[in-house]
């Protein structure tokens, strides 16, 4: 997807616990979900990674971790943050989200019309100001 979305694919983002350490390529993050106290990282080969921690707290810790590049992602309701490279459909009036990188997978996350249209919105903005 053209756009203000690009990143150096050899930064990573490091997620440090007691019992275990978490490095992931920044690029490869397709999403995040929220499950309680906990949040799911999914990826592009399709691996699932849970850390402790809220989706708030993920979505400060992002913030923090990533500056000026922390506009790759954006929060969607309740349960969800993506990585904006891998918007392929926005499907208002069947309540979902694709997300895919044209090749090797396709995410498919329900959503309310209200959270599609905000992003809808968003994509269209950044994509006539890049053109």
């Amino acid at each position: 997807m053209s756009g203000g979305f690009h990143m150096n694919q050899k930064e990573t983002i490091i997620f440090n616990s007691r019992d275990e350490i978490l490095r992931l390529a920044i690029a490869d993050i397709v999403y995040f979900e929220a499950d309680g106290n906990y949040t799911d990282i999914v990826t592009v080969n399709k691996l699932r990674s849970t850390v402790r921690m809220n989706l708030a707290e993920m979505e400060k810790t992002i913030a923090e971790k990533l500056g000026n590049n922390r506009t790759l992602f954006m929060r969607i309701g309740k349960r969800f943050i993506i990585n904006m490279n891998y918007i392929y459909q926005v499907n208002i009036a069947k309540q979902r989200i694709i997300l895919s990188d044209y090749r090797t997978f396709a995410f498919q996350i329900n959503l309310s019309k209200d959270a599609l249209k905000k992003v809808k919105d968003i994509v269209v903005k950044i994509n006539q100001q890049t053109t």
